[in-house]
């Protein structure tokens, strides 16, 4: 079994590979990739301990058979008892919220450990929704522009060839490249909703003790010993109680209350801390990613000093007169450009557009002058 967990985090491993041409940017990696990546692995590890391990041991001093307490008490549910949170473990309680139950007590029923190797599966799925869209909608545009111009060797009539197919491609579809552009913008968008939704389903699937879950995990490393409540046992308890019902010989119903370990719940609480910060790091990127975005589309100045970084072997007059007579879609397509071609090719790709521009304009100034 264990070949076989790690055959499938190896082959995992392959999604961080980064694509031969970039369509997209570090922040969106993120999403599909890297948080893709780890859902998929805690959800395996997950899977691993609760279908080939031990996930929950429950024991009665009474007859009935721990294998089949700990069936039963693992699919309806463990419960502990929010009064004995506060009482002293090894003098009041044997575990936090571990009690003797009277009626009319408080009960807080734990079953979402039977399904967090399914929720954190489909979150993956969720997060690489976005990724699908553009991929489908980008369609091979980018990979099929580079050309071979992406080699920083090679001969002067091939990439001759090559840029000047590309420059008169360039030329001919000018300003006609938004709509290229907003399906980008649109997937990134649905990737800062969709964590914000993730954030929001996790708080429900965590009965609201998700949202301030990290912020209390922090205070209570900073609260005195006597008085701190581990937060992740108010989550994540590690030992719960469980009521089994059955029938005695003379037919009446008896209860056994049985005292459950869960220790799975100790890497579930270590997965969803690192989720909080993650999640929450994420949608902080992506929210400011929107916001450049946003400048991008009303700020054309920019525009120009961002493809300017991005080209700085280009002459800046070439840029500029490329970008003057440009939209928002070309620019995005000039600066994939420049994120896959060799610096010196790009160079001449600009070169070349220029010269093309200029020399267009110029025959309709003089057509639009004939009598």
């Amino acid at each position: 079994m264990g070949d076989n967990v790690l055959g499938v985090f190896g082959s995992l491993k392959k999604v961080l590979k980064l694509d031969q041409v970039a369509i997209d940017n570090n922040v969106f990696r993120l999403h599909y990739k890297v948080t893709v990546l780890t859902m998929l692995a805690c959800s395996l590890l997950v899977t691993s301990k609760q279908f080939f391990g031990d996930p929950i041991d429950c024991i009665s001093k009474d007859d009935v058979p721990n294998q089949v307490l700990d069936t039963f008490c693992w699919i309806h549910a463990t419960f502990t008892l929010p009064k004995a949170f506060k009482s002293k473990v090894g003098k009041e309680v044997v575990a936090p919220g571990v009690d003797k139950h009277l009626p009319g007590d408080q009960k807080i029923y734990h079953k979402y450990y039977q399904w967090v190797c399914l929720v954190l599966f489909l979150q993956a799925m969720s997060f690489y929704v976005p990724r699908y869209l553009w991929k489908m909608w980008e369609g091979g545009r980018m990979r099929n522009l580079v050309l071979n111009l992406h080699i920083p060797i090679l001969e002067d009539e091939q990439k001759k060839s090559s840029v000047k197919v590309l420059a008169t491609y360039l030329r001919q579809h000018i300003r006609l490249h938004n709509v290229y552009f907003y399906r980008f913008v649109f997937c990134e968008v649905l990737n800062f909703l969709n964590v914000i939704i993730q954030l929001y389903v996790m708080d429900l699937f965590f009965g609201g003790a998700f949202s301030t879950f990290g912020l209390e995990v922090l205070k209570f490393s900073e609260t005195e010993t006597e008085w701190r409540t581990d937060p992740m046992v108010l989550v994540f308890p590690r030992m719960t109680k469980c009521t089994f019902h059955r029938f005695s010989s003379d037919g009446s119903v008896m209860k056994y209350d049985a005292l459950c370990i869960l220790p799975l719940n100790i890497i579930n609480e270590k997965i969803y801390i690192f989720l909080w910060f993650w999640l929450l790091i994420v949608a902080l990127l992506t929210g400011v990613t929107i916001v450049y975005r946003i400048a991008m589309i009303f700020l054309p100045n920019i525009r120009y000093m961002v493809l300017r970084s991005r080209a700085r072997l280009t002459d800046r007059y070439h840029l500029q007169i490329v970008t003057d007579v440009s939209k928002i879609g070309d620019w995005f397509v000039f600066y994939l450009l420049a994120k896959n071609m060799d610096p010196l090719n790009y160079r001449e790709l600009m070169q070349e557009l220029a010269k093309e521009v200029t020399e267009e304009g110029k025959s309709f100034i003089e057509r639009e002058k004939e009598p």
